[in-house]
């Protein structure tokens, strides 16, 4: 403990020497004796071998084995075991033994790669010794037979490369091939036909030579025998099968099924299942049901030991033909291994005026489970001297973040927790415990760099946005911290009107009504300073942004609204389903999720013959347009926003359905068909009363209408919005934010086609006009001046109201 704590006592000088950016890599053949030189590793990471003893060199590895060990005398780096490239990564095309080199005094360490060279000690092996295959008399020159192929445990060019028959046969060859998906396959071909007269049985070797120098060979006894009526081989529905179960599945649980058919009856029918014994793979985890081919487990997967298990099945029918099916069994990853923490140097105490960024601690963290519950994350407890940093890969320092008081604390307990990404997650704690050796001054310190606080439009006044902190470590009146607004520069104003800051505990409070179309934001300084002589201040930057509030209804740009009758599309009756008709378009003021607008037939003289696209705004027909469709389609689109609750609009439009677009010049009565004969008379007759008599009962309505509405008017008038003006302009006023005080009475017709309406005297006195600083964010196109309003493009709604957006966009002039 005594010769750690030297060590890391070092470590908080000036810095610690990083890791090298690439790793040093050698390379050594498989099974080297121990104690084969593989390199010198002190010369190639530029060390003397004397600093090797000196900072107390040693080689650390992720899953704790040594396979080499370093000679502090030479620097050189030798075999500790006899290394076995099968054993330690399998089938896979590289092997790379991955350790560390690390260093003492200070803290240093080296990443080192060894790549394990294979060579060929490995003969290729059959699963079996003698294969008996039953081949029908009548099977035609080339068919194919599957064949079990040898296992070389070597990899690359010392692996299998090809396969013979000895002695040769006039009757058979044999083929070796692969998949898709890289399998190789063995397969006997038929090369002439039998004849089981003639020759009942045939027996020859299949030898496998695999590619290394010198060639190392294995040999399995073929045994043919010849058939007489079995003319169908079984034929599985997949040639791979691939199935996911969970590591934690009991014994029992169900894989999946494979299925294979035969074409002949009886006997020769009958299929049985079972798995073929590949070279070296076990199947001891499995079992298959022989006649329904359902496959089992016998007891529990372990993902960390084996993530996917290759099976091969066989189905033979009554006769003894067979075909084999390859099954991938992967096993899921449960989250049932707990982050691991090592620690690998520790240092306790440190000075009081060690510099940020001393290394305190180094640890590494693993997890055994792979994906999201494999991934680790680390996290210390809320300190605000302290803090993890990644070093690489999973190496982690803990770090000092600022100057250290031990007035203040003179013991730290940090408490590091690493989780990791599984559901629900596992994690591991490691409890630090930091002692703190001995200076002074403080100013106060704001527990963040900055803040960034939220305030929706619309805001009540003298609403609490936030707060902010600071502390000082010193003690009595030098402790005592006050909290102010202060400018920027020198030569700007203070501050803000519209924000004002506690002086004791920090709430930052809005003190006007804030409309997002107009200011988005606002940032400022706020100054803590202590009851010292001279007084210690700190500044930090406060941002405060505005939320936009889903106060502005969507706008219909076209078809345009204000026409009336509602604007026309003309569509052919020959067009087909989807047939674009026109495109709404509309805008909303406000943004984010309340400007995203949806689109939606809300009514139609037939609902079946129209669709409107939810997000484009398209009309197009959902069918073919048939001769008993109205010629005229009346069409009310709903324009939704995605506020809460949701703003809407409609737009009406008409379609007209015309066998040809001349037609569109003809009076409304010629797109009826007219009959022949005497008939035509009779009906135009019919027509012209029609007419009459609806003309003079429009003219009634109309007048009725009128005079219903003039008693309205005489009764009283509508101001716009009026008690809600008086009391936002009343608080307002009262909190001195408003630029200017008008309020208008707007009397407006409800149903107005002309859009009429006009201004009175204002309510209220004009107020004197206020200007508020924004800490240096300029919004000049919302400045006011005093003057007469002027209105541009203001046409309310059907109901004759001026939209929220319509109102905010008045100016003076």
């Amino acid at each position: 403990m005594e010769t750690a704590r030297q060590v890391l006592c070092l470590c908080a000088f000036f810095s610690l020497p990083h890791a090298r950016a690439e790793p040093i890599r050698y390379s050594v053949a498989e099974e080297s004796e121990s104690g084969s030189v593989v390199a010198n590793v002190a010369e190639d990471a530029g060390l003397a071998p004397a600093q090797l003893s000196a900072r107390r060199a040693r080689l650390l590895s992720e899953d704790g084995r040594q396979h080499f060990r370093l000679d502090p005398g030479t620097g050189r780096l030798v075999v500790a075991e006899r290394l076995d490239r099968e054993e330690l990564c399998g089938q896979s095309a590289t092997c790379t033994l991955p350790f560390e080199l690390l260093l003492a005094n200070p803290v240093q360490f080296f990443r080192v790669e060894v790549a394990v060279e294979d060579i060929n000690d490995h003969a290729p092996v059959f699963p079996e010794e003698r294969v008996t295959l039953k081949i029908l008399e009548t099977s035609n020159p080339g068919s194919r037979f599957p064949l079990e192929g040898a296992r070389d445990l070597d990899v690359g060019s010392n692996s299998i490369q090809a396969y013979s028959i000895a002695p040769e046969s006039k009757y058979f060859g044999v083929d070796l091939g692969s998949r898709s998906d890289s399998d190789e396959y063995i397969e006997l071909v038929l090369e002439k036909p039998l004849d089981r007269e003639e020759q009942a049985e045939l027996d020859f070797s299949l030898i496998a030579v695999d590619g290394g120098s010198p060639p190392r060979s294995g040999t399995t006894q073929i045994h043919i025998v010849v058939l007489d009526v079995n003319d169908n081989t079984p034929v599985f529905m997949q040639d791979r099968y691939i199935a996911q179960i969970l590591e934690n599945a009991p014994e029992g649980s169900v894989v999946l099924r494979v299925v294979a058919t035969d074409r002949d009856a009886g006997v020769n029918g009958d299929i049985s299942y079972q798995f073929s014994q590949a070279g070296g793979q076990s199947h001891s985890a499995f079992k298959i049901d022989p006649m329904s081919g359902e496959i089992k487990l016998t007891k529990p997967l372990d993902f960390e030991a084996a993530a996917k298990h290759e099976l091969k099945v066989r189905a033979t029918d009554g006769g003894g033909l067979s075909a084999i099916c390859k099954v991938l069994v992967e096993v899921v990853d449960v989250n049932d291994n707990a982050p691991e923490l090592v620690v690998n140097s520790f240092s306790s105490p440190i000075p009081e005026n060690a510099l940020p960024g001393t290394v305190v601690a180094l640890f590494t963290v693993k997890d055994r489970d792979s994906g999201a519950n494999g991934k680790i994350s680390c996290a210390l407890e809320d300190q605000l001297s302290f803090s993890l940093r990644a070093a690489y890969k999973n190496y982690f320092e803990l770090v000092t973040v600022s100057a250290l008081d031990r007035e203040e604390t003179a013991r730290y307990i940090l408490k590091v927790t690493a989780a990791d990404a599984g559901s629900p997650p596992l994690t591991t704690t490691q409890t630090f415990t930091v002692d703190i050796s001995d200076v002074n001054d403080n100013a106060p310190v704001f527990n963040q760099t900055s803040y960034t606080m939220y305030v929706r439009e619309n805001n009540v006044p003298t609403v609490l946005v936030g707060t902010v902190g600071a502390v000082d470590a010193d003690m009595g009146p030098n402790a005592k911290v006050t909290y102010s607004l202060v400018a920027a520069h020198p030569t700007e104003q203070p501050s803000c009107s519209c924000i004002s800051v506690n002086s004791e505990n920090g709430d930052v409070f809005v003190l006007r009504p804030l409309d997002y179309e107009q200011v988005r934001q606002i940032e400022f300084l706020v100054s803590a300073s202590d009851a010292g002589s001279p007084p210690l201040i700190a500044n930090v930057t406060i941002l405060i942004s505005v939320v936009d509030e889903n106060d502005n209804a969507p706008l219909v740009l076209y078809p345009s609204q204000d026409s009336s009758p509602a604007s026309s599309e003309l569509v052919p009756t020959s067009a087909e389903a989807g047939y674009l008709i026109t495109k709404v378009v509309a805008v909303d003021a406000d943004s984010g999720q309340n400007s995203w607008l949806s689109y939606h037939l809300l009514r139609a003289t037939d609902p079946g013959l129209f669709m409107v696209g939810v997000q484009s705004g398209e009309v197009r027909l959902r069918r073919s347009v048939t001769e008993r469709d109205a010629v005229k389609q009346k069409l009310v689109i709903l324009v939704r926003d995605n506020g809460q609750p949701p703003l809407s609009a409609t737009a009406a439009m008409s379609a007209l359905l015309l066998s040809d677009f001349s037609d569109v010049r003809l009076p409304h009565s010629s797109l009826v068909t007219e009959d022949e004969g005497s008939s035509l008379t009779i009906y135009l007759i019919i027509s012209l009363v029609f007419v009459s008599l609806l003309f003079l009962v429009s003219t009634a309505a109309f007048i009725t209408h009128k005079v219903c509405k003039r008693k309205e008017l005489k009764d009283g008038h509508v101001l716009y919005g009026a008690s809600n003006l008086q009391s936002s302009l009343a608080d307002a006023a009262a909190a001195g934010t408003l630029p200017h005080a008008y309020c208008y009475e707007i009397s407006l017709t409800t149903g107005s086609g002309n859009s009429e309406f006009k201004f009175l005297k204002p309510i209220l006195p004009s107020l004197p006009p206020q200007q508020c600083a924004t800490g240096g964010v300029t919004n000049s196109e919302h400045d006011f001046s005093c003057g007469p309003l002027t209105m541009e493009n203001m046409v309310p709604d059907s109901h004759g109201v001026l939209s929220a957006e319509q109102f905010n966009s008045l100016s003076f002039k």
